[in-house]
């Protein structure tokens, strides 16, 4: 009886260090496997796999994009304005076992990786860049993250800055600015507009000399306009000709 106990307990223990051995990894995840604490070559996974306690040691990487939200920094760009701005990465792992033997945290090291690209090339930049120019300085910090993430096994996807948060002085500048950049373009345009009417009144005055009898039509056609309107304004023409007479009568009086 008890070599029979002996055996079913041998069995259960047995049984126990089996199940404990099979494991399922999801499509999305992979094995890094340390046997005798020396690393295997490949990753296992997806599927079911069997690790053998306590000779291996398991340690699940997921493959899945990840979102790692990098904090408000506080930047002080090239023209020396201070400014707060947070930015979004986008990182998946390409290679789990650089992952896990590469670094001792890459989750932790990319967001500060992350943090410290993102003064450092914020701070390269004039406050006008930064506002109007996102899209190159969001490849330009992807390009940087990637590389120095690359030995790591992880490829970063995208980099996004969100905001940027302007002192509320500077924000009165900038509407200062464009306020006076807006008048600026007013005055532009009706400075052309001037310009053009002078244009069209010089060839319209070359056009009406070469035809005396243009200027009376022209006076007439107004004289027309202002009669269709109900008021008590009375015009008489008065020929500049006729003045050339008193004239000289004037002189000689003298």
């Amino acid at each position: 009886m008890n070599g029979f106990y002996l055996s079913l307990i041998a069995v259960a223990i047995f049984l126990l260090w089996l199940f404990n051995s099979v494991n399922i990894l999801r499509e999305y995840e992979r094995g890094v496997v340390f046997r005798l604490g020396r690393l295997l070559p490949q990753a296992k996974g997806p599927g079911l796999i069997f690790v053998f306690f306590p000779i291996d040691r398991l340690i699940r990487v997921g493959l899945r994009t990840i979102t790692m939200d990098v904090p408000t920094q506080d930047v002080i760009t090239a023209d020396n304005v201070t400014v707060k701005v947070n930015a979004v990465v986008y990182f998946r792992v390409v290679d789990a076992p650089r992952a896990i033997v590469q670094v001792e945290n890459y989750l932790y090291a990319t967001s500060q990786l992350g943090q410290t690209t993102l003064r450092s090339v914020l701070g390269e930049v004039p406050l006008d860049d930064l506002l109007s120019k996102r899209e190159n300085l969001n490849l330009k910090l992807q390009d940087i993250l990637d590389k120095h993430t690359d030995r790591w096994g992880i490829k970063v996807e995208l980099v996004e800055l969100k905001s940027v948060d302007l002192p509320e002085t500077m924000q009165r500048a900038m509407a200062r600015q464009a306020e006076a950049e807006r008048e600026k373009r007013a005055k532009i345009i009706h400075a052309e507009g001037e310009f053009e009417a002078s244009r069209k009144l010089s060839e319209a005055a070359v056009a009406i000399s070469k035809e005396p009898v243009a200027l009376q039509l022209r006076y007439l056609q107004t004289l027309t306009e202002i009669g269709v309107e109900q008021n008590t304004t009375i015009v008489f023409p008065l020929p500049i000709d006729l003045l050339k007479a008193f004239v000289p009568m004037k002189r000689d009086s003298t």
